[in-house]
């Protein structure tokens, strides 16, 4: 495998920003039309789909990286920008960590839902 360039860092970046853009219009909209519980369920059930559906086209299109790094640098981004920009900007306060439902969850099906696609898409030589 060639070693990443930046080329291939905005990539994969580009493809995280898509994930978390998401998931938070799936909050965003939801709050909108129900109530915030039934709106973290939905958003707990979009969550893999949306992660399958974006590493798919990644990995069938580009696949740079390994499952791991690939699930590691979606979930990192999305708790980076939930932690830097959501949170504090957005929300005002950091209360949605204390979300079981509507942080932690998801933020484990986005790693694993990631990695288990990367599992099942053969690794081109890139």
């Amino acid at each position: 495998m060639n070693a990443m360039n930046p080329k291939r860092i905005m990539i994969i970046l580009i493809h995280a920003f898509v994930l978390w853009a998401l998931c938070g219009a799936t909050i965003g909209i939801g709050r909108s039309f129900a109530t915030m519980e039934t709106t973290l369920l939905i958003h707990a059930i979009g969550v893999p789909i949306f992660a399958i559906i974006v590493s798919m086209v990644y990995y069938k299109k580009f696949n740079y990286t390994t499952p791991v790094q690939t699930a590691s640098i979606f979930l990192l981004f999305v708790i980076a920008m939930d932690a830097g920009l959501v949170a504090p900007i957005l929300e005002k306060s950091y209360d949605m960590f204390k979300s079981v439902l509507g942080t932690w969850i998801p933020f484990a099906l986005i790693a694993l839902s990631t990695y288990i696609t990367g599992l099942t898409i053969k690794r081109k030589d890139v």
